[in-house]
């Protein structure tokens, strides 16, 4: 009969404490004391098997988006990120195959396991993109597609019969392709990024990165974040964003040593003293493209699949679809399911 009331205490004094672990990382230290006066063993440990079995069970959704001119290498990169052929390759070159007049949006999906964890990757592609003449405002419908996605998810989210699990598009990381030029971003570049880092985390990446050499491509990474900081474009992860001192530290090294990340993909596999690595094949030599002295392909899989997967996810959905909901809310747009009236009439019959 006490069980009640003893456990919305111990609800309380979770949810104050959690605030403040992640203002100051020190006070999580704190509890430990307490933990020596415990009279045996409770369980509370067992929460992250229970939450893991859980999501065992659901899986997890995680849509990646791949912007860039033709030709430099976005299906080759996406393939080699997940080590299966995951995006669309055409088997070489096509006569009857035209460049799109317009920006296309195709998205492929697939599920991929590992260790008995299912993931459904969706991988969203963008031909068309910065490959006419007149590139104007072709970063149009890849916003329009964004924000579809989060309408379809708002819809869904506001029916009163709503589904336990609501099916997840909205694009999580958005990977934008710079050409390797070594000279400054192109306005095309600089005009997307400036629009979409509002609705999406976009991760810059410097393609075919072993056209130049090193110096040059020091050179370029430095220019490439000067201009973006000049322009106020906002990368991923966002600096408002970083939760408490152990992210910023950890994330400012990102921004300011890795990004954007300098990469080589392959899906072509080498003998190498023996072992079987990814690799391009040059008259004089093998481009490793997990080597870290060769290039920086395994920073850029580390850190948006081993380090940052789920924090993209995170910021997609209390950020982008946030501010998206807030004002489609806002601007009241009509959305039938759920107004003032119903929702308190709803409340009222509850």
């Amino acid at each position: 009969p006490h069980a009640g009331p003893v456990d919305s205490k111990n609800e309380a004094a979770m949810s104050e404490l959690v605030p403040e672990a992640r203002q100051k990382p020190v006070v999580p230290m704190k509890p430990m004391g307490i933990n020596t006066s415990l009279l045996g063993y409770i369980g509370i440990d067992t929460i992250i098997e229970q939450m893991r079995k859980k999501t065992m069970k659901t899986g997890f959704d995680f849509n990646i988006m791949v912007v860039g001119q033709s030709g430099l290498g976005k299906s080759t990169l996406v393939n080699t990120l997940f080590k299966s052929q995951v995006s669309r390759k055409s088997s070489g070159w096509n006569r009857e195959e035209k460049i799109p007049k317009t920006v296309e949006i195709k998205a492929i999906g697939h599920v991929i396991e590992e260790g008995g964890v299912k993931m459904k990757l969706t991988v969203i592609d963008t031909p068309g993109f910065g490959d006419q003449i007149n590139n104007e405002n072709c970063w149009e419908p890849i916003e329009k597609y964004i924000n579809e996605q989060y309408e379809k998810f708002l819809k869904e989210e506001v029916n009163i019969a709503r589904k336990k699990r609501i099916p997840d598009t909205r694009v999580h990381c958005c990977l934008y392709f710079i050409s390797p030029t070594g000279h400054s971003l192109r306005p095309l570049d600089l005009e997307f990024m400036k629009h979409l880092s509002k609705v999406v985390n976009i991760i810059p990446v410097i393609a075919k990165a072993d056209t130049m050499t090193l110096e040059e491509k020091t050179e370029f990474k430095q220019r490439v974040r000067k201009e973006l900081e000049v322009n106020g474009i906002e990368f991923y992860p966002q600096k408002e964003f970083d939760e408490d001192l152990e992210d910023k530290t950890e994330n400012d090294k990102i921004r300011q040593e890795s990004m954007p990340f300098a990469v080589v993909g392959s899906d072509k596999e080498y003998q190498v003293n023996g072992k079987r690595v990814l690799g391009r094949k040059t008259p004089w030599g093998i481009i490793e493209v997990e080597n870290l002295n060769h290039c920086e392909f395994a920073l850029l899989r580390d850190f948006v699949i081993r380090t940052h997967l789920q924090d993209l996810k995170e910021v997609t959905h209390n950020i982008h679809y946030e501010t998206y909901r807030a004002k489609r809310l806002n601007d009241n747009g009509g959305l039938p399911p759920m107004t003032v009236e119903t929702e308190e009439n709803h409340e009222s019959n509850l």
